[in-house]
């Protein structure tokens, strides 16, 4: 009699678990990035970065357990833009793709500058001006792939390497007098170098015609609105709260 007792209120236990909204009954969402750090990158097997945090938070906010997966871009991309309720975040809005998704809020400011060493005092009006510089690019990049459209050549005020660390190193060396970065991006670099940003980086010119909405939350267009708002919301909320700029101040 007392076990039936015991599994009796084990069994009530349990069902009241799943009515009150527990783990038990949470629901799920797949979410899907890429390695760019240090917004979201892989840290002993766990997804982390500043964008993965802010992801979870809105997350939390609206209740919704994720499971997330870190995978080449274009695989994400696509799974992402085709697929029912699947969420793919750190994500540029552009044009091309305003209508191939729909879009939840910016979780991550992306700005380009071209950032010199303060005491060098470097500012410029145009960015002509800058062709008379070395400026430090990655191999491909968006800021690369920007600068030789507008003129600049590899090999001549362009010196490309394949690590955005390695650039910061040579800016501070003085092996080159600009370097192209997302200004978020810059600073994290400059901080895991051990040394302040706020002394070692000077905005020579903001890339204007690079002036995005940042980096996105965003769904496919199958998903349900409901969903898309639901997570709206709480991105609202936590930006309301305080809980985005903490991890702002963490981050960078």
């Amino acid at each position: 009699m007392i076990c039936r007792f015991k599994r009796f209120f084990c069994l009530a236990g349990f069902c009241a678990l799943l009515g009150s909204g527990g783990v038990a009954s949470a629901e799920t969402l797949t979410v899907l990035t890429e390695e760019f750090p240090p917004y979201n990158y892989t840290d002993h097997g766990q997804l982390t970065g500043f964008s993965t945090e802010v992801v979870r938070a809105v997350l939390l906010e609206a209740k919704i357990e994720g499971v997330f997966q870190s995978q080449p871009w274009a695989r994400a991309y696509a799974t992402a833009q085709s697929s029912d309720s699947v969420l793919i975040y750190s994500i540029t809005r552009t044009a091309q793709r305003e209508k191939l998704f729909k879009w939840v809020g910016q979780i991550a400011p992306d700005q380009l500058y071209l950032f010199s060493l303060p005491q060098r005092k470097l500012q410029f009006t145009k960015l002509e001006q800058a062709k008379s510089y070395q400026i430090a690019t990655v191999n491909e990049d968006v800021g690369e792939q920007f600068l030789i459209s507008k003129g600049f050549k590899k090999g001549e005020n362009l010196q490309s390497s394949v690590k955005y660390e390695l650039n910061y190193e040579k800016l501070k060396l003085g092996r080159v007098d600009l370097w192209i970065m997302p200004d978020l991006v810059a600073a994290y670099l400059v901080r895991q170098a051990g040394d302040d940003p706020a002394l070692m980086l000077a905005r020579s010119y903001v890339i204007q015609e690079m002036n995005n909405e940042g980096l996105y939350m965003a769904f496919g267009p199958q998903t349900p609105d409901a969903l898309v708002e639901r997570l709206r919301k709480a991105l609202v909320t936590i930006k309301a709260n305080g809980s985005y700029d903490a991890l702002k101040k963490k981050w960078f």
